[in-house]
């Protein structure tokens, strides 16, 4: 059975004492100080690590690229490379697993006297030491080949002779993962892969790819780090730090708790004590306003500013509570209403994926997000007749419930007219004359409106102020078109917009979007861009519509980063599939 806690009038005196807040705040200090001490050691030795990590990297990585570059320049090692290999795939499986052995490096021997072979030796080991003659920071440097199907690296030149040399033709059984990783670079970043080894430990593998004529990667030039050098310059320190940071702790845990005592756990006994009878009062009903007031404190610190709020707030609390009430009360009824307005905005908004299940023809998808509970952005998409759909992205000026509710009257007109069989210029010109004829808080409009000819995959489309379509025809990437503006709606009247012309075939692609998109910042502030839009479009090009806007969406959110949304953020995409014969 569980023993039930003491509470501090069932104490003793030493009870008490063990329990007191000045004890407990020796307690702390001491733990306190001690984990902020580890922490910041761990801190230290994390950063220092990772910088130490990235610098290898980063050498072992431009290592590999210069003697990359230069034997490509000086030799041709990809024939040499590609002899070495023919020779490796001639082998037989049990051929093969004779390696290391004198019988097997005898069917490579040829190798050995090659010129190019020796010539690549000499510039490994120059790349191996300083110009003084000091080892680099690279452990190895060598030349190899990955055979994908066996996880092997085949050696074509390696001049390290601490654990032997390797011969052209030997092998090491390796990482599979880094093998793919390797033979799949598409030239972007550092190329390294980071793996446990049983020999070595950690250890970082950079390399720099040698390609033939035909572009076909024959062989690497590869660098090791090993990781197990990084500790054994501070391990040491971690030992006097260790040391020195007991001494430390222990001295400020003491001084620590005689000046807590002094300065805080007395006054806070005082505030404590009238806290209590503030509450005991205050359940029997009784208001008086003097508690905090007759508690003396004077330390010329926050303790004592604390007990001078706290006796004004005695004499405030009453017309707080009332107050309170009413803004609480107030606040839920908004809470709701802005609740309401939110799902009735989702509602206007088509929201049924897929959106015309019955229609083979095309496939589209798209989202909402405002940046408050509401938004000004709209999108909207229906069919005209059977051969024709309407397609529209819009972004209001303004946020929040003023721009919703222009958004709303503004999608209705916009569906009005298109109904009426108006082109789309007509349609944006009937539109803006019907707004701007009762606007009086001058608010605007941007829209972009195609209507898609269903059986020819010809889209005739106008533009109000909006964004810059971006298409992707088929076999091909997303690419932005710069189609011609006309002034935004609701801005003058009598206005004329023009129509243009997109021809579909069959996998041509459509996306539409508002400026929140390209406008999404990160924490710096640093906008996504049209560039860095396009590029995230291109990273996944062949996906249907609803999976390419959901991987879309996460390039930008790992962009931004958690950074507050300060605009709507709507797109679409459309994808033509052609009518079927």
């Amino acid at each position: 059975m569980a023993r039930n806690k003491k509470n501090i009038r069932e104490m003793n005196e030493m009870e008490r004492k063990h329990s007191s807040l000045s004890a407990r705040v020796y307690h702390i200090t001491i733990i306190g100080t001690f984990l902020m001490g580890v922490l910041t050691l761990i801190i230290g030795i994390s950063l220092y690590c990772t910088s130490l990590s990235k610098k290898y990297i980063s050498t072992s990585f431009n290592m590999s690229r210069n003697v990359g570059v230069i034997i490509q320049r000086t030799m041709d090692i990809s024939t040499f490379a590609n002899k070495v290999m023919e020779v490796y795939s001639s082998q037989t499986e049990a051929q093969r697993l004779q390696n290391g052995t004198e019988q097997y490096r005898e069917r490579f021997k040829e190798f050995e006297s090659d010129p190019d072979y020796q010539s690549v030796l000499t510039i490994l080991r120059d790349f191996g030491t300083t110009n003084t003659g000091v080892k680099s920071d690279v452990d190895a440097i060598y030349i190899g080949m990955y055979d994908e199907k066996n996880s092997s690296m085949v050696y074509i030149a390696d001049p390290d002779k601490t654990d032997g040399i390797l011969f052209p033709g030997q092998w090491d059984k390796v990482n599979s993962a880094g093998i793919k990783k390797f033979l799949t670079w598409n030239g972007m970043g550092s190329l390294y892969d980071i793996a446990k080894t049983e020999k070595y430990g950690w250890m970082c593998t950079s390399a720099w790819p040698i390609y033939d004529q035909n572009g076909k990667t024959v062989c690497f030039v590869l660098s090791d780090v090993m990781f197990n050098n990084i500790w054994k310059p501070i391990r040491s320190f971690i030992i006097q730090y260790a040391i020195i940071l007991f001494i430390v702790v222990n001295a400020l845990g003491v001084l620590y708790g005689l000046r807590m005592k002094k300065s805080i756990v007395t006054p806070i006994n005082k505030i404590a004590k009238a806290a209590s009878l503030y509450v005991k009062d205050r359940k029997a009903g009784n208001t008086s306003t003097t508690y905090f007031s007759s508690a003396v404190v004077h330390t010329g610190n926050e303790i004592e500013n604390l007990s001078l709020v706290m006796a004004d707030m005695e004499k405030d609390l009453t017309e707080y509570e009332i107050n309170l009430k009413r803004v609480t009360a107030e606040k839920e009824r908004i809470s709701t209403e802005l609740s309401l307005a939110t799902r009735i905005q989702a509602d206007m908004l088509p929201n049924i994926y897929p959106p015309f299940p019955d229609r083979h023809e095309f496939d589209l998808y798209a989202t909402m997000s405002p940046a408050r509970e509401v938004g000004g952005d709209f999108y909207d998409y229906f069919l005209i007749d059977d051969d024709h759909l309407c397609m529209i992205m819009a972004d209001v000026s303004g946020k929040g419930i003023p721009a919703a509710l222009f958004m709303m009257a503004s999608k209705i007109i916009l569906a009005n007219n298109a109904m009426m069989e108006q082109s789309p210029a007509e349609i944006l010109e009937t539109t803006n004359e019907l707004i701007c004829s009762n606007n009086r808080e001058e608010m605007f409009v941007t829209v972009w409106l195609g209507i898609l000819e269903i059986s020819t995959g010809k889209i005739t489309a106008a533009n109000a102020g909006h964004e810059y379509p971006v298409i992707k025809h088929p076999d091909g990437q997303f690419e932005v078109i710069k189609d011609k503006h006309g002034l935004v709606i609701g801005c003058m009247a009598g206005m004329k917009y023009q129509n243009y012309e997109l021809q579909f075939e069959k996998g041509s692609k459509l996306f539409l979007y508002t400026d929140g998109v390209p406008e999404a910042t990160d924490p710096d502030g640093k906008m996504f861009g049209m560039e860095r839009m396009v590029e995230a479009l291109n990273k996944n090009p062949q996906d249907p519509p609803k999976l390419l806007l959901e991987h879309f969406r996460d390039h930008v959110n790992e962009f931004v980063n958690g950074a507050e949304q300060f605009d709507d953020m709507t797109m679409l995409c459309f994808e033509y599939k052609g009518v079927k014969e």
